[in-house]
C-alpha cells in the first residue's frame, strides 16, 4: 500500500511519500480501507519526536480516521466487510481500574492511534474492533474523519470538567482551531454565551458563523480587558485554554471569581508563568483535560450525525501531499480541521 512515513524525527520535510507492508487484522482486530484522514498538532509533535510516546521508527501519523471495513481477524462480531465507520482514536486495555471505572482515558496502557502506533496517514490501518464505530450514511468521510479527536477533547473539556451550564460565560481561545471551532458549537449547545478569540478578523468571522456571540482579535490588544469590557467587569465562567504560555496570563486574569479554566494543550510552550497568590484569592479552578471517555466520544457521534455539531473543514489535500498540508497546518492560516485523502 502507499502510505506516508518519516524514519528520522525532524521537520515536515521528514515525511516520505512511499510504499510500506499492508497491516494484516490479528484476533479482534478491524482493517480499515482509508477515505479520509484529518491532521492534528499531535501529528507534528509526534513528527518532531516527543519522548513521552515511544513512537517507532518508521512511523504512520494520523489519529483521525473514516473509511471502509476491508477485512477483520478472528473473533470479530457484529461489523460487516464494506461497512462505513471511523476510528475512535483513543485506544485502553478495557480490564484496568480506570476503564472497568469508566475513565478509559485514564488508562495506565492508554495510546493514541497514529501516536504510539501506526495511523491514517495511509491506505490501510488496522485497529481493535471497540475503537471501530458505523457513520450515518448521511455523514461524508470527510465529516467523520474531521471531529472525533477534537469534539471529542473540546466536549470533555467543556462538560465533563468545566461543567458549563447554560447562561455562563465561555472564553474560547485559538476560535480558529479544530478543537476551537469545536468548543463554540458545544458551547453554544449548552446554552453558554461564547467569547471567540483568533488571530485574524478572516477566522473570526468563520467563528461568528460558528456560533460565536462575540469576536476578540489577539492582534487588537490585551484580550483580557476587553474580556472584562464585554462582561461588564466580571469576567468569564469559563476559559477554554490549550496555547500555553502566550495566553496563560491573560486566561487567569479574563475569569470571574470561583471562575475555571480547562486545558488540553501548550502549542505555545510547556512551561507559563503563574501568581500563586491571584489563584488562590479568586479561588480560581485550573483543570487539566487528556482526550475523552469512549462514552462521550459516542454522545458526540450521535450528535454530529443528527447536524446538532458540524466539524469545520478547511481543506483536503491528497495522501501524497502530506508535507504541504502539515506545512498549512503550521501555517495558522487556516479555520478547522486539514484532511488527507488517500
Amino acid at each position: 500500500m502507499k502510505a506516508v512515513r518519516f524514519h528520522a524525527f525532524g521537520g515536515p520535510e521528514k515525511l516520505v511519500y512511499e510504499d510500506a507492508a499492508k497491516p494484516v487484522p490479528g484476533p479482534g482486530e478491524v482493517l480499515v480501507r482509508v477515505k479520509a484522514c484529518a491532521l492534528n498538532h499531535l501529528d507534528l509533535w509526534i513528527r518532531e519526536g516527543i519522548p513521552a510516546y515511544k513512537t517507532p521508527l518508521p512511523h504512520i501519523s494520523g489519529c483521525d480516521v473514516s473509511g471502509v471495513v476491508e477485512a477483520f481477524g478472528a473473533d470479530v462480531d457484529a461489523v460487516e466487510i464494506g461497512s462505513r465507520v471511523f476510528i475512535a482514536p483513543g485506544l485502553s486495555c478495557f480490564k484496568c481500574r480506570d476503564c472497568l471505572s469508566g475513565s478509559d482515558h485514564l488508562c495506565e496502557d492508554y495510546k493514541i492511534l497514529g501516536a504510539s502506533t501506526d495511523g491514517g496517514y495511509a491506505e490501510y490501518v488496522k485497529a481493535p474492533q471497540k475503537n471501530v464505530i458505523s457513520i450515518p450514511d448521511t455523514l461524508s468521510f470527510e465529516a467523520a474523519a474531521a471531529f472525533p479527536l477534537t469534539f471529542l477533547t473540546a466536549w470533555h473539556m467543556l462538560i465533563s470538567r468545566a461543567a458549563l451550564r447554560p447562561g455562563q460565560d465561555v472564553l474560547v481561545l485559538a476560535g480558529g482551531s479544530g478543537v476551537g471551532s469545536a468548543a463554540i458549537q458545544i458551547g453554544k449547545l449548552t446554552g453558554a454565551r461564547v467569547i471567540a478569540a483568533a488571530s485574524s478578523d478572516e477566522k473570526l468571522e468563520r467563528a461568528k458563523k460558528t456560533g460565536a456571540d462575540f469576536l476578540i482579535n489577539y492582534t487588537a490588544g490585551s484580550f483580557d480587558k476587553t474580556v472584562l469590557k464585554l462582561t461588564e467587569g466580571r469576567g468569564v465562567d469559563v476559559v477554554f485554554e490549550h496555547t500555553g504560555p502566550a495566553t496563560f496570563g491573560k486566561s487567569l486574569r479574563s475569569l470571574v471569581k470561583g471562575g475555571t479554566l480547562v486545558t488540553c494543550g501548550a502549542t505555545t510552550g510547556p512551561k507559563a508563568d503563574l501568581d500563586l497568590r491571584y489563584v488562590f484569592s479568586r479561588e480560581l479552578n485550573i483543570l487539566g483535560a487528556k482526550m475523552g471517555r469512549r462514552a462521550e466520544i459516542l454522545q458526540v457521534a450521535a450528535l454530529v450525525g443528527a447536524g446538532k455539531l458540524k466539524p469545520a473543514i478547511d481543506s483536503v489535500f491528497p495522501l501524497s501531499e502530506a508535507r504541504a498540508a502539515q506545512e498549512k497546518m503550521l501555517s495558522r492560516n487556516i479555520f478547522g480541521k486539514v484532511l488527507l485523502a488517500p
